[in-house]
């Protein structure tokens, strides 16, 4: 077996071999390493990369296997961190100069429960400057590459982790989701990505978005992805709002299938703009669910036409507590931040109650509604990848701050709370990937495990790598 065969194996493999002796920590983070010296100048996904202290985990890791130690779920595998989570042996600088050399003194939980797996962490992700909007570039690291095309957006607050992934920089990469910074970047770099059930995986600290943060896994499968949220989700007493319940066991039961569901779907949720690649090739994998025994109508979803004003009003009001930042580092900022907070500045507290009472509203709508869906499938993103210096494509509606505009799928589900997972589901002319949005009712994480690995049984990507020599 090669080095680059190793770089691209999945965790699943990765996990059996090592724990039956087959393969060794060392060799495969070695292997993973010398492909991140070799290609991630060009990706530039990592704002903080740990090589020595990657390769003595390893080594002690080969140990365990030798001593027929206990073996963690996930035993020598590589595994990424966002740069907007708590790490205690790396600095967490959240994509902003405001924060350089930040380092906390212990790890997240899911940190925790990752390196208590057995898993190698290899360093940070790269992320936009406090994870705000949706195109990978920051003022600490500036612009984090699409694989797929060299310069172009690699997609939101997760971007680091999904052009890792992409480019075989490790199977596990460790991502977060506000309004969609798990399934855009997966989107633009053609792997999957899944936020779970809010508080299915705990965040702590509470991040301060009023229920809209979740964690969830980046990979190449969704295999992979099912054993990644086993090991990260579960309930945890510093986070008031983790989901009481243990996660079922996605791995073991993956493979249901989805025949007789009921599902959904939405070309542009009613108000939506797509522009007509993206929109097509998303038409086409909507309809490869009939094939799986599921029954696939178009809808437009009663709820929908209230999200882009919600989203408009509570996103600049979010971001408001950045402010104190400003008097000293405002021209160090990114200027889109800069001016979605001082939007947000201006909000006054009892309309901002009275938009969350409409949020509610819109969240008990959503949920009514799926009481007649198993799924709903939408496009992830109305755009392929795009310059990443742009906050919106060209051809676009220009705007300060305002890139949700191209991104109107994603949020309703951070509003609510829903599973969603992005699907690749096919490139364009250009050769960019595109994703398929596929969302399940509260709770339902298995169900949406099930639906994306029974497409992808029909339709494997895992297989496309994009050209970076």
């Amino acid at each position: 077996m090669t080095t680059g065969d190793l770089a691209w194996m999945a965790a699943t493999e990765m996990a059996s071999l090592i724990r039956r002796k087959r393969l060794s920590p060392v060799e495969v983070t070695a292997a993973v390493l010398a492909r991140i010296e070799t290609h991630n100048k060009r990706v530039n996904a990592f704002v903080h990369l740990a090589p020595e202290a990657a390769m003595a985990q390893a080594h002690a890791a080969e140990a365990a296997v030798a001593t027929g130690a206990p073996l963690g779920t996930l035993h020598g595998v590589p595994v990424t961190i966002k740069d907007l989570v708590r790490t205690r042996d790396m600095p967490m600088q959240s994509g902003s100069l405001t924060t350089r050399g930040f380092q906390p003194d212990e790890d997240a939980p899911v940190v925790q429960r990752l390196k208590a797996a057995g898993a190698i962490v290899l360093g940070k992700t790269t992320t936009p400057e406090f994870g705000w909007k949706g195109v990978s570039q920051s003022p600490l690291t500036g612009i984090t590459h699409n694989p797929w095309k060299h310069g172009a957006n690699a997609g939101a607050s997760s971007a680091g982790a999904a052009a890792a992934a992409a480019s075989g920089f490790g199977p596990l990469h460790q991502g977060g989701d506000g309004a969609g910074s798990i399934r855009m970047p997966a989107h633009f770099c053609g792997v999957f990505g899944m936020k779970p059930t809010f508080g299915r995986v705990p965040y702590v600290p509470v991040a301060n978005g009023d229920y809209s943060a979740h964690l969830g896994p980046i990979t190449r499968s969704v295999a992979d992805a099912a054993l990644m949220l086993q090991v990260m989700a579960g309930p945890h007493p510093q986070d008031h709002t983790s989901c009481e319940g243990p996660p079922d066991d996605y791995p073991a039961k993956l493979g249901g299938g989805i025949k007789g569901s009921r599902i959904a779907f939405s070309p542009d949720l009613g108000h939506a703009r797509v522009d007509p690649e993206v929109a097509s090739l998303a038409r086409a994998a909507s309809r490869r669910f009939e094939a799986l025994g599921a029954r696939v109508e178009q809808v437009t979803p009663a709820w929908a036409k209230d999200g882009p004003e919600l989203i408009r009003f509570l996103w600049p009001a979010h971001l408001s507590g950045l402010a104190a930042r400003l008097p000293e580092w405002e021209s160090r900022m990114d200027p889109g931040l800069v001016a979605c907070v001082k939007d947000g500045i201006n909000i006054r507290m009892g309309d901002y109650q009275a938009m969350r009472d409409r949020k509610y509203a819109y969240c008990a709508a959503q949920n009514r509604w799926f009481s007649d869906w198993d799924f709903l499938l939408t496009p992830t993103v109305s755009v392929p990848a795009f310059p990443a210096e742009r906050l919106q494509p060209e051809h676009w509606p220009q705007h300060p701050w305002d890139w949700i505009m191209w991104a109107e799928f994603s949020y309703p589900f951070n509003l609510s709370g829903n599973p969603a997972a992005s699907v690749p589901c096919g490139f364009t002319a250009a050769g960019l990937p595109v994703g398929l949005q596929i969302v399940g009712r509260r709770f339902d994480d298995l169900g949406v495990l099930r639906a994306a690995a029974a497409f992808e049984a029909i339709a494997p990507w895992a297989d496309k790598r994009p050209p970076l020599a």
